[in-house]
């Protein structure tokens, strides 16, 4: 056979023996259709069965492999009735611990029998114990039989025991062995000079470690074998996204040359100095939109630091070479608070209508916004995911502003960037949400990225403090304290069940009992089940201080600017992520006061949650917060794609193979210039048949 053909790639799984229709189901929920899916469907961890351990080495937390003998067995009576059985090696004693047993078992256990056990060494009240052990007799002289290889342990699903995953892959391993071939898509030079074995190789070892290899190495994921094909899967995903962006900058987009006369009127009306990084990154946009190809930049900048601005003298350059600028936000709230920051900028000094189309406009008064946006009458629009959806049409369509990305998917972006008639549209993606360097190089290679990295002058950092709700008499006191100074102060209640309903419900109760225990100060609420317009009177109040304290749900997370607000509490805020922690903690020390958030939680906490609020408490930089909680969730959810099947590995961790990124970026470029065959099929064995890449 051709070992150049790449035939377990094409080979179904029902080639095995053992795998019919119901088989080939189970193995399809885990992705698994073909045998080279299999190869790469690698263990979670591994047991090392290949030696006998001396009972006397046992330390608790080890797996190991014992030869014993029964020195007495009896069943307890306590909470729970357990059969109890003390073994013994010569260098030590433990017991083997049973919850679930028959009397034949208990009849078996008799003194003297002996015993192969593995199990895990626990501490029990008086000796180690192993917990429902695997173990069978031994017959008088018989040998003892121990595996050849580290055991692997696989992700398995329903019906799929590790038994038939043993099975299955020492089937797809015969025939990678006897010559069925996996493609090896890296040149022989780069193996040479990245120092990787080769895929069969690495393959192998992965699925049957033999004895030598360190278990630790493997499940701290170091060997030299898993980094192989990490490796490969990280160069796939960053070749699609480069062809994604080849692609796109190979299409014509509108040349903004207009001299920027606009945008300097909007920076000379401002009350305040645009900062250094706010500058800088508006002449990279500039740069950008004056090269006659589609611009696709991130910005990131913390909660605060004026991506809003730059996002508005963006559109200035392009309104007024004669195009339109759509911004595309996640919430209504959201999209009102950007509606009155841009009709200040743009309204009353410039004379540009701010137009804006949510999913809440209907009838005739979404039809004439409709019609102005296709006629191109209406040149500045606001609005939330109305803007994508098949009825939206621009006349001149030059500028898309995704305001908070991480909210929305890659083919509603592609969907907005459809809109432009004659060419297509430049595209300013923000972010309050701040992504680690290396996932943002990994998820976003198709954007070129800017970082606004300064906060405005005058910004104090916000003093955050963790305390018991225990405490929440003196919490409320404390917001009684805050208001009576002039200050004002929200009070988050987050999700307590999976509805919003009963969030909403929670909500109300703490607005009343907090108008009831602080008569004085006016309090209001807001939450998401309430009327559009109810929410914006409610808001509008709050922020020209007409009310004092703000119960809240999390619908307040994005948008709100109300820089006399000093102070937040967050009720159960060990249910919420870091990232969340941090955006609604940005609602308050927007102005020259000193500000304070209490991270209010209920005991006892878990080790999670402990590491979240304590790092909230210890920093105000959301990059590092952005880390820790790349660290803790995993890319699919702090990017928000964990639902839609975008930026999920199978085997790279862009935490654990943070090294190998810079490397896998050179290289790509290397293979695209020097290799461009082998693209494709890289990208096709590792992001398979998946569209996210295709609609370019």
């Amino acid at each position: 056979m051709n070992a150049k053909v790449d035939t377990l790639a094409t080979t179904p799984v029902t080639v095995l023996r053992g795998v019919g229709p119901r088989r080939a189901q189970q193995l399809a929920r885990l992705g698994v259709h073909t045998v080279q899916d299999l190869l790469f469907h690698l263990p979670l961890r591994y047991q090392d069965r290949t030696r006998v351990m001396p009972v006397g080495s046992l330390r608790t937390g080890d797996q190991a492999v014992i030869e014993v003998t029964v020195d007495h067995a009896e069943v307890r009576f306590g909470r729970r009735r357990s059969l109890l059985v003390r073994v013994s090696d010569g260098s030590g004693t433990l017991m083997l611990r049973f919850f679930h047993f028959t009397a034949a078992q208990k009849q078996a256990f008799a003194r003297g029998v002996r015993l192969l056990c593995f199990g895990e060494a626990r501490n029990g009240p008086v000796m180690l114990e192993l917990v429902h052990p695997e173990y069978s007799l031994l017959h008088d002289g018989e040998p003892v039989s121990v595996e050849e290889a580290l055991t692997p342990i696989y992700p398995t699903t329903e019906g799929l025991h590790q038994l038939s995953w043993k099975d299955l892959t020492g089937q797809a391993l015969a025939l990678l062995n006897e010559g069925r071939a996996l493609q090896e898509l890296l040149p022989k030079a780069v193996l040479h000079d990245y120092q990787l074995p080769s895929l069969p190789e690495a393959v192998n070892l992965l699925h049957r470690p033999p004895p030598d290899v360190s278990t630790q190495l493997l499940s701290e994921n170091g060997h030299p074998a898993q980094r192989r094909l990490a490796f490969e899967e990280l160069l796939a995903h960053q070749l699609s996204l480069r062809l994604l962006r080849r692609r796109a900058r190979a299409l014509a987009a509108p040349r903004i040359v207009a001299p920027g006369n606009l945008a300097r009127c909007l920076q000379d009306a401002l009350p305040f100095e645009p900062t250094g990084a706010q500058l800088r990154v508006t002449d990279e946009i500039a740069a950008d939109l004056a090269s006659g190809h589609p611009m696709l930049r991130l910005v990131q900048g913390d909660v605060g630091s004026g991506k809003t601005l730059v996002a508005a003298l963006a559109a200035a350059r392009v309104l007024e070479d004669g195009w339109q600028v759509a911004l595309m936000v996640p919430t209504e709230l959201l999209a009102e608070q950007h509606r009155q920051n841009l009709a200040q900028w743009f309204t009353a000094p410039l004379n540009i209508e701010v137009g804006w189309l949510t999913g809440h406009y209907k009838g005739r008064r979404r039809e004439t916004v409709l019609e102005r946006l296709a006629t191109g009458e209406l040149a500045l629009v606001v609005g939330t995911h109305a803007l994508f959806q098949e009825d939206a049409r621009f006349a001149r369509l030059g500028l898309v502003i995704v305001d908070e990305q991480h909210r929305f998917g890659v083919h509603q972006r592609l969907a907005l960037r459809n809109k432009g008639n004659e060419q297509v549209p430049h595209q300013l993606i923000m972010t309050a949400t701040p992504i680690p360097r290396t996932l943002a190089m990994t998820a976003y290679a198709d954007l070129d990225l800017s970082v606004i990295d300064e906060l405005p002058p005058g910004r104090q950092p916000v003093k955050t403090v963790v305390v018991s709700d225990e405490r929440r008499s003196e919490v409320v006191t404390r917001v009684g304290e805050n208001c009576r100074q002039g200050r004002q102060a929200y009070w988050v209640c987050t999700l307590i069940e999976e509805s919003e309903a009963l969030q909403c419900q929670a909500a109300e109760d703490t607005a009343r009992e907090l108008a009831e225990t602080l008569p004085e100060l006016r309090v209001a609420l807001v939450h998401g089940r309430m009327k559009a317009a109810d929410k914006e009177g409610v808001m509008q109040a709050f922020k020209v201080g007409e009310l004092d304290l703000l119960v809240a749900t999390t619908v307040i997370e994005v948008g709100v600017d109300v820089p006399n607000a000093s102070l937040m509490i967050i009720e159960n805020a060990e249910r919420l992520g870091l990232a969340q922690l941090h955006q609604l903690r940005g609602r308050v020390g927007r102005g020259a006061a000193e500000s304070h958030c209490v991270l209010m939680y209920h005991p006892p906490l878990g080790q999670l949650a402990r590491e979240r609020l304590s790092m909230l408490r210890e920093s105000n930089d959301g990059f590092a917060i952005a880390r820790k909680d790349l660290a803790l969730r995993g890319p699919g959810e702090v990017l928000g794609t964990r639902q839609t099947g975008e930026i999920q590995f199978r085997i790279a961790d862009l935490v654990r193979d943070e090294a190998l990124i810079p490397q896998v970026q050179a290289l790509a470029d290397h293979l695209l210039r020097e290799h461009p065959e082998l693209t494709t099929p890289l990208i096709r064995r590792w992001l398979g048949e998946k569209v996210r890449y295709a609609a370019v």
